[in-house]
């Protein structure tokens, strides 16, 4: 696919999820003429006279690499326009210092390893993120970089291009909501926020003790990835503590006061009391 690119110079270094093994793929693939695979793992330079530009880079020989890789791999100065690509970040995955990448003399400096767009120093160093969310947590938008060099500078722009995104999105229930009214404002939540996104829905505020949620109908449009309860049920407490004082129910309430709403603390008290009511109806 990228061969077909008729404009374009493709270059690629492996990461740490695509590590070069004795018998990567990498190492014996046909590259087309214009896709250039860094295999060293020490910083080598791919130059594209056509750009006046050298690309630099190095590709990962094990999942982790605790070295400080980076701080020493100075631009060269083989072509007017230099720029590095740079996988890492984190102590287990070449540790990098913001000063140490700015005092190395590129043009930009693009980053990978961090699914999330990023920018370290404008128009210098970036992460450009996943082109597309890769996982529940992944949220926000997602995109690309694109980037111009002349000789008054870098001018970088992120272009949003993912297809969908994750959401996390709070449900507020009150006491007189029913499994349709909140399956009905969940949809009318979700078509607000578009519904080709794929939804992590949590839900808050108090419930009738009597309502039981049937959560695989909460899903009206079929995005939703994961449901997490976090209401609580919605007794008169002060009355149930006053009709209960002599008993283990009162005894249980009182010995929550001042736990303040939305609290664990709160929600212990609510779901300790739920249960105390049930054996009673029990």
């Amino acid at each position: 696919m990228l061969g077909r690119l008729s404009v374009t110079e493709t270059v690629l270094i492996a990461g740490n999820h695509d590590y070069l093994k004795k018998d990567s793929y990498y190492r014996s693939f046909p590259w087309a003429e214009n896709v250039h695979m860094i295999l060293s793992s020490e910083p080598s330079a791919v130059r594209l006279p056509r750009y006046s530009l050298a690309v630099y880079g190095l590709s990962y020989f094990s999942k982790e690499i605790t070295e400080e890789l980076y701080k020493h791999a100075k631009a060269k100065g083989l072509m007017p326009y230099e720029i590095l690509l740079a996988h890492g970040g984190d102590e287990k995955h070449i540790p990098v210092k913001k000063e140490d990448l700015l005092s190395l003399g590129y043009d930009y400096i693009a980053l990978g390893h961090i699914h999330k767009p990023r920018q370290i120093c404008p128009g210098r160093i970036a992460y450009a993120g996943a082109l597309e969310p890769v996982d529940k947590n992944d949220t926000g938008m997602h995109g690309y970089i694109e980037g111009e060099l002349t000789a008054k500078g870098c001018r970088t722009v992120f272009v949003p291009a993912a297809s969908r995104e994750y959401i996390h999105m709070e449900i507020s229930v009150d006491r007189r909501m029913t499994g349709y009214d909140l399956r009905e404002k969940i949809r009318e939540k979700i078509e607000e926020k578009g519904v080709q996104n794929i939804y992590k829905i949590i839900l808050t505020g108090q419930r009738d003790p009597d309502i039981v949620f049937d959560y695989e109908l909460l899903d009206p449009l079929g995005n939703i990835i994961e449901l997490v309860d976090n209401t609580t049920f919605a007794y008169q407490l002060d009355k149930l503590a006053v009709k209960n004082r002599e008993n283990i129910l009162g005894q249980y309430i009182e010995s929550f006061r001042g736990s303040t709403e939305g609290s664990i603390e709160y929600q212990a008290l609510c779901e300790g009391v739920h249960a105390l009511m049930e054996t009673r109806r029990g």
